[in-house]
């Protein structure tokens, strides 16, 4: 049986205007003129015999058939680029990546070198910042942000909830302390947005929560993590941001008691998975930080 479908243009047209509830952003994102996607939708609505999009205050929002619509053209769209992608493209082009500073300095510049070398036509751009960056608006193509438990960022991918612990400097503490009263003869370090100490002693045990004294001087993460080398004290930090530092002997584990306080996120900009570039560089991460995801996190849905 032949299948009965209206043009393609049409469709990317509608598919488009629908995601933007905007004719005119569909047509900068296509590169056509506002009349030529005005003309397309009208012409899907006549083929198809219902009305895809409503005029609002604001300009046109999607009807309820129009919503149904592009919740099947849309997948479909995406099915056949990424199909045609596949057979005829290797991944290449731009991928803008907004970062946490922490992350982006000690756990993806070090595997830089490698990702490059596996895909050498992408260029990845970082740029580094604490503040969501604000993807809907295509100021990156990727975010990876530290969310908490039980926030909800809508297809959202879980990088890692790797254990938070106690390290410090092996010039500080030679060996690991198995007492966790002895961790107030040391100064306990905090970084500007980790309070935690009070829930890591709760669930060492032995030290009351009055006894637990408030951490001094707060400073960014990646300046504590510098101050944690330099021998400075003890910090608590999420165990893939100092791999890097544990494995060439400047940091170590104080105690192996650690507990999870949410995780590492990546977030994509409206569209950017249609990229082949982007795909080949979030299942890249989701490769290279298996090992830091829990058994739980991998049996939850993302967003």
């Amino acid at each position: 049986m032949s299948r009965r479908l209206p043009p393609l243009n049409a469709l990317r047209a509608f598919e488009a205007a629908g995601r933007h509830e905007s004719f005119s952003r569909a047509a900068q994102e296509l590169s056509v003129s506002h009349s030529s996607i005005s003309r397309h939708v009208r012409g899907l609505e006549d083929r198809l015999g219902v009305q895809l999009f409503r005029d609002n205050a604001r300009g046109i929002k999607l009807s309820p058939d129009g919503a149904a619509y592009l919740a099947r053209v849309g997948p479909a769209l995406d099915a056949i680029a990424e199909a045609t992608e596949g057979l005829t493209q290797a991944p290449e082009g731009a991928v803008t990546l907004n970062s946490e500073p922490l992350f982006a300095t000690k756990w993806l510049i070090p595997r830089l070198a490698e990702f490059q070398t596996k895909f050498p036509d992408v260029d990845l751009r970082i740029e580094a910042s604490r503040y969501l960056a604000d993807v809907a608006r295509y100021e990156a193509d990727v975010a990876i942000r530290f969310i908490p438990p039980g926030a909800v960022y809508p297809g959202s991918v879980l990088i890692s909830d790797a254990m938070l612990r106690p390290y410090a400097s092996p010039s500080l503490v030679s060996d690991p302390i198995s007492n966790p009263a002895e961790m107030l003869n040391y100064p306990l370090m905090r970084d500007r947005t980790n309070g935690t100490w009070g829930e890591w002693f709760a669930k060492a045990g032995g030290v009351a929560a009055s006894d637990v004294p408030e951490a001094g001087w707060r400073m960014s993460s990646i300046l504590a993590v510098e101050a944690a080398i330099a021998g400075q004290g003890i910090l608590l930090v999420s165990d893939e941001v100092v791999a890097s530092e544990v494995a060439a002997g400047r940091l170590a584990a104080v105690s192996d008691i650690g507990f999870r306080e949410g995780g590492y996120h990546m977030l994509f900009a409206d569209g950017a998975l249609r990229r082949k570039a982007v795909r080949v560089f979030r299942n890249w991460m989701l490769e290279e930080t298996e090992c830091w995801r829990s058994a739980l996190s991998k049996d939850q849905p993302n967003g």
